[in-house]
């Protein structure tokens, strides 16, 4: 008999709970237990939350950590071409055998038992994270942070939180600080964090839970500073000033996720080797990638093609930043987004700079929006809207009609996963 795949048991694993998303610890708790209680075993928890800039800001603490030579273990979500992405074991992605084996167990552990997807998922990277010796352990928040599935381990070495802004409000609140406060849950009593640049109504917020668990913070603007200078970024704290390359990573706001990547390095006593590492051998798919091989430049036949998986108004302001720095050029977008996300807030920003949107339904997201649907939410935020039955269609018909031109590809993660594949 052929053994399973790990596509197969991941498809067994989604169909354990009749929703993908239902906040709360106890089913991940119930696991823990069945499987000897993997998150008390890891090598030391850098935990990170916050709504912008999780990935990127992790991506660059392990850089920096690879580059002084520290192995380390990176959980992050959700996947781009292929589940594995999500579970780095020791620098490097975990492999076919060994992710199917594990997988295997888990579902052994949990039985016919209800868990979401996620929450089974999460408790398989924890147990090879504690199989498999490594010097730190990456641990990205999934959705909010209080009732995360990564919220399970009692004293990390240090907590972030990255940029809040507005987003999942059917499942985190509808204000910012609430939001805030569920962000704020993976606070733990007198254990570090570091918070990157937030709107008042949530460092209030985030002040206050640090202050009831005697949690001290290193805040943006307040203990570090970021700025860039010329092709340079300066880091400032009370230790000093670090004059260091740009990141690797596009984007103005790779800026401040840098210095929280910086922060967090500089309370983890790293060498002088790891921020440097940090800023030029970070690599990180689908945020403000510039596409240059493949199938899909084939067919752009010498236009310039990006790549982004923003989905929210903040990741809109964002990329409408990145571009307006760019030198300048005809701008196309490609966008194709779920129905839980405010779409107007994203595209409204991108409006300013974009000619026109060809809009594209997602490949097998369940809550894509149609290419009708997308359409009509981006004249409503001001661009001339077409419809396209997939990307590489799209990228044949805007080059014909304006070659050469600069196109993003944008909206949403699981449509970059998607391009991705294709592109190879």
């Amino acid at each position: 008999m052929t053994p399973p795949t790990s596509d197969a048991l991941l498809s067994r694993m989604m169909a354990l709970h009749p929703k993908i998303i239902d906040l709360t610890l106890d089913r991940v708790w119930r696991l823990l237990a069945a499987t000897g209680h993997p998150e008390k075993s890891l090598p030391p928890v850098i935990h990170i939350a916050g709504t912008n800039g999780k990935g990127s800001t992790q991506a660059m603490i392990r850089a920096g950590l690879e580059g002084m030579g520290k192995s380390v273990h990176a959980y992050t979500s959700p996947h781009l071409a292929r589940f594995h992405e999500r579970i780095r074991l020791s620098g490097d992605l975990i492999d076919e055998t060994a992710l199917t084996d594990l997988l295997d167990e888990c579902l052994a552990a949990n039985g016919p038992d209800p868990i979401t997807y996620f929450e089974i998922t999460t408790v398989a990277a924890l147990m090879a994270f504690a199989k498999t010796p490594a010097d730190y352990t990456l641990l990205e928040v999934g959705l909010g942070g209080r009732l995360d599935a990564t919220n399970v381990i009692d004293t990390p070495a240090l907590t972030i939180i990255t940029p809040i802004d507005l987003d999942h409000q059917q499942f985190l609140g509808d204000t910012l600080a609430e939001i805030a406060g569920e962000k704020a849950g993976i606070l733990k009593r007198g254990v570090p964090c570091i918070v990157g640049p937030q709107q008042d109504e949530a460092l209030d917020v985030i002040e206050a839970k640090a202050a009831r668990l005697g949690a001290p913070l290193w805040v943006h603007g307040q203990h570090w500073h970021v700025t860039r200078e010329g092709d340079r970024l300066v880091y400032t704290d009370e230790t000093g000033l670090l004059d260091l390359p740009l990141p690797a990573l596009v984007g103005a706001h790779q800026i401040q996720n840098a210095g929280a990547a910086i922060a967090a390095l500089r309370a983890l006593n790293a060498a002088e080797p790891a921020f440097d590492a940090a800023m030029t051998d970070v690599t990180w798919p689908a945020r403000m990638q510039r596409l240059r091989h493949g199938p899909l430049i084939d067919a752009a036949d010498g236009s310039e093609l990006w790549l982004d998986g923003g989905h929210n108004p903040a990741a809109g302001q964002a990329i409408a930043a990145t571009f307006a720095g760019l030198p300048q050029r005809e701008t196309h977008l490609i966008c194709g987004m779920l129905n839980t996300k405010d779409v107007t807030g994203f595209m409204a920003p991108l409006s300013e700079f974009a000619s026109s949107l060809t809009a594209v339904s997602i490949p097998d997201a369940p809550a894509t929006l149609s290419s009708q649907q997308t359409a009509e939410h981006a004249r409503t935020a001001g661009f001339a809207a077409d419809e396209s039955p997939d990307v590489r269609s799209a990228i044949q018909t805007i080059t014909k009609s304006h070659p050469g031109a600069r196109i993003l590809i944008c909206g949403s993660l699981y449509l970059a996963g998607d391009v991705l594949k294709e592109n190879g």
